[in-house]
């Protein structure tokens, strides 16, 4: 039982039935009561001036023709009517034949009755959430005695219907909502902030494998929660040092056998097999130093900066433009970025190399979208088939597969700039364009001081 009232699910269930039935409760039973006094004490003030008010008037009409005014004025909850005898037993006083007893002058007589109108033991709605209920206020018979000595008989009723409350029913009601909505607000904050936190927790962690873990606070499941997620950002952050580790290990020790074989080929004597053996080196020294920025891709140990985008991308335009690469740049972004430089200009030189080397040419425009900037980069080239679009950001794959150097690279330089883009928060997609080429796609957010 300690468990289950220490736990998120006991805690919410308990919050949720106590305030609820408590709020309800509470609520009700004071709406019902008040109405219901307030009911009874003017329908009992009403009779008592009504019935005082009949019998004077009554009492003042000749006898021959009280019957016809007795018939004319007894309606709805109050009946005034000829006594069908003349027994003047008497019984206790009521609260009612006392009080009418004393508003009227001393030559009237009021007698109670035992017995009781049989609608007073009717049911009548009173507008409440439990149904109709018997009616409480004054409900019985009394017999008068008028001054000239002749007998009638006084049946106050309960009334027909329920009457309306008016605006005071809105009143009793909105305490009732008002603690429902309190408490709705507060179970929903508990309930939903420790979602968000490892919701955010794990978006944080998709741009930064290195943020400081979750603090173990909250509820038993939250904080069995936060040690799972704790323990498996340490396993993939284990594993991508790793990996890197390995793959920079390799790259780099290929380096010192790769450049000693480059010496050794200059002292073949066949120019043709020197050049053919050289061109095989080549490519494998572009594929270790692609290798190293793929390592270096997926490292964020490196200290994010503030930069303006507009300032990057010109320097990375008018490089490739200054190597002979043909290279269009539009538009402008007027935001500033959080991010690594080297990195990020890697990611963009990439997408560029790639435009120029499949399409022949790389329009890059930029544009300004709500809190973030998006840059297009389209080439001239045939495009991708679409069943691929998603497969060419995958290490080592290429559309072309005859895997020439003159037709393409390593294939390893869209999964460098995708990683680069998901370590900043942002967005790589490719699309093949309505007039032809293939068109990448990079949504940056912007920066925000403080955030």
């Amino acid at each position: 039982m300690k468990n289950f009232v220490n736990s998120m699910t006991g805690r919410v269930f308990l919050a949720l039935m106590v305030g609820i039935v408590a709020s309800a409760a509470l609520t009700q039973w004071l709406a019902i009561n008040e109405r219901q006094r307030t009911l009874e004490r003017y329908r009992n003030y009403h009779s008592l001036e009504r019935a005082e008010q009949i019998i004077e008037t009554t009492d003042v009409v000749r006898p021959e023709s009280r019957a016809q005014y007795l018939a004319v004025s007894s309606k709805s909850s109050m009946r005034l009517e000829i006594a069908n005898d003349n027994d003047l037993t008497l019984h206790p006083a009521t609260e009612f034949s006392a009080a009418l007893a004393q508003r009227l002058p001393r030559d009237f007589q009021v007698i109670a009755m035992a017995e009781k109108p049989p609608q007073c033991d009717q049911r009548t709605s009173t507008m409440t959430l439990f149904g109709p209920g018997p009616w409480r206020g004054t409900c019985e018979s009394v017999k008068v005695v008028m001054t000239d000595g002749q007998v009638l008989k006084l049946s106050v009723l309960p009334p027909r219907g329920s009457i309306p409350t008016g605006h005071n029913e809105y009143a009793v009601f909105v305490p009732f909502l008002l603690c429902i909505a309190i408490l709705a607000y507060f179970v929903t904050r508990m309930a939903v902030r420790p979602v968000k936190q490892l919701a955010q927790a794990a978006k944080d962690l998709g741009n930064d494998i290195n943020k400081p873990p979750l603090e173990l606070v909250g509820a038993a499941e939250i904080r069995q929660a936060s040690a799972a997620f704790n323990a498996m950002q340490g396993r993939i952050r284990q594993h991508i040092i790793q990996r890197t580790e390995m793959l920079a290990a390799i790259t780099h020790d290929l380096q010192t056998p790769l450049t000693r074989m480059r010496l050794r080929l200059e002292k073949v004597s066949d120019a043709d097999l020197q050049n053919k053996l050289i061109g095989d080196l080549s490519a494998m020294q572009q594929m270790i130093r692609e290798g190293l920025d793929l390592a270096r891709s997926m490292d964020t140990t490196g200290t994010m900066q503030k930069l303006d985008l507009d300032s990057l991308l010109d320097s990375v335009c008018a490089d490739a433009i200054d190597a002979g690469q043909p290279v269009e740049l539009k538009g402008r972004a007027g935001m500033a970025l959080l991010g690594r430089p080297l990195d990020v200009q890697r990611c963009l030189v990439n997408l560029i190399d790639n435009a120029v080397k499949y399409g022949q040419k790389a329009h890059v425009t930029v544009e300004r979208l709500a809190g973030a900037a998006r840059i297009r980069i389209r080439d001239e080239g045939p495009g991708i088939p679409q069943d691929q679009l998603a497969r060419v950001f995958e290490p080592f794959y290429r559309v072309e597969t005859s895997r020439s150097r003159e037709s393409g690279g390593t294939g390893l330089g869209l999964t460098i700039a995708r990683n680069i883009a998901e370590q900043h928060g942002a967005t790589l997609s490719l699309a093949n364009g309505d007039a032809g080429g293939l068109e990448a796609v990079l949504t940056l957010p912007e920066f925000y001081a403080g955030k």
